[in-house]
């Protein structure tokens, strides 16, 4: 059997494979809520909150935050305490994949805002980590109890407005401070002439991530389609935006604060 009439055969062994699956899996499964309350919290998140050790009732996107920013910062420890001293000159795997990663933020900052990009370097490489792997977080599947009782999926943290805002009013705030400091009381004029700039940033970031998740979450709805494709979809769609929105932010940030941190003349 030549290999490409084993492909053949593996492929259509996994297509009929899918298809018992989905004949064999319940049309009722353990669906608790109707689709419109579940497409509603998706994007409101008032209904499944998880309590907050027990003080307060938190939408399940801020639990999302604490995490990967607590992953994230531990992972920088880590890299900062037992890689990064034995760096070498001749970079080996890892530090020539840290060196690429770290050099292409310091460069997107230097052909943005030549004048200013060292501490702007810094902050699109940690908004942009935040924003890629804060989008990939919803692929690991990570399930929390609700104040119901009811086990549910962990989103990304962006899903939720609120931590959409947040960023987009951070990088806004960034960009006014590359104002103030390169050209004083004239740099905020520079900066606030962009005032509809964070929510746009916010709406962006919300609306992209949004989209993904309500096609995925009617996808796991409906059993006949609930076998198989979510999992594909649900990776696209997570990928493509991880990737999008981390570069739209960090251009969006670079290049308003390269405009009003450049000198302006009297």
């Amino acid at each position: 059997m030549t290999k490409k009439r084993k492909a053949v055969v593996v492929w259509v062994c996994v297509i009929l494979a899918l298809l018992v699956g989905v004949f064999l899996t319940s049309p009722q499964g353990e669906k608790q809520e109707s689709i419109k309350e579940v497409m509603r919290d998706a994007v409101m998140h008032d209904v499944n909150q998880i309590s907050l050790f027990g003080v307060t009732d938190v939408n399940a996107g801020l639990i999302s935050g604490v995490i990967v920013t607590s992953a994230l910062l531990i992972v920088a420890a880590l890299i900062r305490v037992f890689f990064i001293p034995k760096f070498q000159y001749i970079p080996g795997k890892f530090q020539l994949v840290l060196e690429q990663i770290v050099g292409f933020f310091a460069d997107f900052a230097k052909k943005n805002s030549p004048h200013r990009h060292r501490f702007l370097s810094v902050y699109i490489f940690c908004a942009g980590s935040y924003i890629f792997v804060g989008t990939l977080f919803e692929l690991l599947g990570v399930q929390a109890i609700t104040t119901s009782g009811r086990p549910i999926t962990l989103p990304a943290p962006l899903s939720d407005i609120n931590g959409a805002i947040a960023l987009g009013c951070l990088s806004y705030l960034i960009v006014v401070s590359g104002g103030i400091v390169g050209n004083g009381a004239k740099g905020i004029g520079l900066a606030l002439k962009d005032f509809s700039m964070p929510l746009s940033m916010s709406f962006r970031l919300f609306g992209a991530l949004l989209s993904g998740v309500l096609v995925t979450e009617l996808l796991y709805y409906y059993f006949v389609l609930s076998f198989g494709l979510p999992v594909v979809a649900g990776v696209l769609f997570t990928l493509l935006h991880a990737l999008v929105q981390t570069y739209v932010l960090i251009m969006l940030t670079s290049s308003s604060y390269g405009e009003v941190s450049k000198p302006h003349k009297k």
